[in-house]
């Protein structure tokens, strides 16, 4: 066996020298051969939220660059998300200007680029803006060819895409019977149906009938929402919700200053992002989403 593994080896070693090439190597072996690509870097998130059935309502933000020089930026949008180009509708191109150019699109021109009316665009539903740079050479980079590690690092500050909301004004009452439509917690299933009432001060909801489910754990504190009457942004500060679960059970938006979501009084429809720990432990951000029968 020996003798046999020596002769192998041998017939190797002279099969790669004899394919050998000379002269010109690979060029991705030497990183002095590749070019540098170029992504959009995010300055500032000016607004985020798209007024129901206002064609002017207009979301932006404001981006940098990182890498080879930048010429333009195409502004692609989808209903929900979808990061494949070839669901992308374009909306404009925008010439890069260095930091701090804006990235705009108002609620016309994002119902336009879809093929459908300003009314159609309703409160709850949101909508994926996909940023496409044009180097001054004329290649294009997206979040199809960003490489997942730079697109899914937070670290680089990568814009690729962003995310806007259709809101509402709220305006209370909203009280009543709710569908649930997910519950990431799993205190109900989907389909199950449960109470939601106002207060108790103004522009509040009470989710206490809600979270902790009865079945399963007693009410610690009343699970509190503070809603911006202005658009229905929804704000849910630390609160510890349930007891006897038979740990307890603590919730708080999931975002910054404790922005949980949004509450629409004109559609009831209630989506909401919770950081939950439980005995302390850290369950993850779990989606609450409710829609008043």
């Amino acid at each position: 066996m020996k003798k046999v593994l020596i002769l192998l080896s041998t017939a190797i070693v002279l099969f790669a020298t004899s394919c050998k090439k000379t002269g010109v190597q690979n060029p991705l072996a030497d990183v002095e051969n590749l070019s540098v690509g170029s992504y959009l870097t995010l300055v500032q998130n000016v607004n985020l939220n798209l007024s129901y059935n206002v064609p002017t309502s207009l979301v932006s933000i404001k981006v940098d660059k990182y890498g080879s020089d930048v010429d333009k930026v195409n502004l692609y949008v989808v209903a929900g998300a979808n990061s494949s180009p070839a669901a992308w509708k374009l909306i404009k191109t925008v010439t890069f200007a260095g930091a701090g150019t804006v990235l705009s699109a108002t609620s016309q021109e994002v119902a336009t680029a879809l093929g459908i009316t300003v009314a159609d665009l309703t409160p709850g539903n949101f909508y994926t803006f996909y940023n496409e740079v044009i180097a001054k050479d004329g290649r294009k980079f997206n979040i199809s060819n960003g490489g997942n590690a730079l697109v899914s690092n937070s670290n680089y500050n990568a814009s690729f895409q962003w995310q806007a909301y259709v809101t509402c004004p709220f305006s209370g009452p909203i009280a009543g019977n709710y569908k649930v439509m997910q519950d990431d917690w799993a205190d109900w299933s989907v389909g199950d149906i449960v109470a939601v009432t106002d207060g108790p001060g103004a522009n509040q909801v009470n989710l206490s009938a809600v979270w902790p489910n009865p079945a399963y754990g007693d009410i610690s504190s009343p699970l509190i929402v503070d809603v911006d009457p202005a658009n229905g942004t929804a704000k849910v500060p630390l609160t510890q919700f349930g007891v006897n679960y038979p740990g307890t059970a603590t919730a708080q938006g999931a975002n910054d200053g404790d922005v949980a979501g949004y509450v629409f009084s004109c559609t009831g429809f209630i989506t909401l992002t919770m950081q939950v720990k439980y005995n302390g432990s850290s369950q993850g951000n779990l989606k609450l989403v409710l829609q008043k029968q």
